[in-house]
């Protein structure tokens, strides 16, 4: 069994959690326009819509390298303005036996949360993907506010 980890990070995001939010959750397929260069590339493949037992993917590059990522949407909370993510393919998986994101928003913070179990102990914290998944929350907040 390999070894389980949580990392939480989060950015106060000015222009609302509500915003960002709304871009995961139903605008999904505009992230690739708001975030040139990090994300190439999204894809429902079940559902349809953004919603509990979709099938999605993900081409994004991490770190300059290009890769994948196919999830299964496990959640999604409007009261909480979450959404918890799978990971059932992909990249991540040569290094987590599971991994699992949550975005999450309220009114001034959006926070990603990953919750992982390493193949083995010397596999790193996913600490560049966190940064990354941060990184892609500013860049939506700079997308919202350049609209005003």
């Amino acid at each position: 069994m390999g070894v389980k980890g949580k990392l939480i990070g989060s950015v106060e995001v000015k222009c609302g959690g509500h915003l960002v939010h709304d871009i995961f959750h139903t605008n999904t397929h505009q992230i690739p326009n708001i975030c040139r260069g990090k994300i190439k590339h999204f894809e429902i493949h079940e559902g349809g819509t953004i919603k509990a037992g979709s099938v999605v993917s993900w081409k994004y590059n991490d770190d300059g390298k290009d890769k994948i990522a196919k999830q299964v949407i496990e959640a999604v909370d409007p009261q909480k303005k979450s959404i918890t993510w799978k990971v059932v393919g992909g990249d991540l998986l040569e290094l987590y036996n599971s991994f699992t994101t949550i975005i999450s928003c309220d009114h001034q913070w959006a926070t990603w949360t990953f919750v992982y179990e390493k193949k083995t102990e010397e596999t790193p914290e996913p600490l560049v993907l966190l940064g990354f998944a941060l990184d892609l929350i500013k860049d939506i907040e700079g997308h919202h506010l350049l609209k005003k």
